[in-house]
């Protein structure tokens, strides 16, 4: 699967194949799979509707920090984006640093994770039918 898509005024072209955690696995010595689920949920849970009723705005403040993604969270995704752009055909530099560094400017990764994360889950979709019921 390809997607383009926009970081910093720029449009990258991301591809997403069965290549791809084989890549991962080279690049990073990390299990992708892994890797991806713990991302999932992180993101998950930053994006939960945190419920007001009766808090004072320092209290929602406050659970609103304790949902932030980790140093390690951010580290994944940095790596992902960076191999789907290489994956792409995109020149990106020889690692995730090098990519970074050459972006004028500063992007939300609360725009990009999304659209990683279905293009992550659109080429896991199984088409196949298990024989037994």
């Amino acid at each position: 699967m390809e997607k383009t898509i926009e970081i910093c005024g720029r449009e990258m072209k991301m591809r997403a194949s069965a290549l791809l955690p084989r890549l991962y696995r080279g690049y990073f010595g990390r299990d992708m799979i892994c890797d991806m689920r713990k991302l999932q949920k992180a993101f998950a849970a930053v994006e939960k509707p945190i419920d007001t009723d009766g808090k004072t705005g320092e209290e929602v403040d406050a659970e609103k920090q304790d949902a932030r993604l980790s140093v390690m969270d951010l580290t994944i995704f940095e790596n992902v984006a960076w191999l789907m752009l290489k994956h792409g055909g995109e020149k990106v530099g020889d690692n995730p640093d090098a990519w970074l560094d050459s972006i004028d400017g500063v992007f939300s990764i609360y725009e990009i994770l999304p659209q990683i994360l279905d293009m992550w889950n659109i080429n896991n979709t199984t088409t196949s039918k298990p024989k037994k019921k």
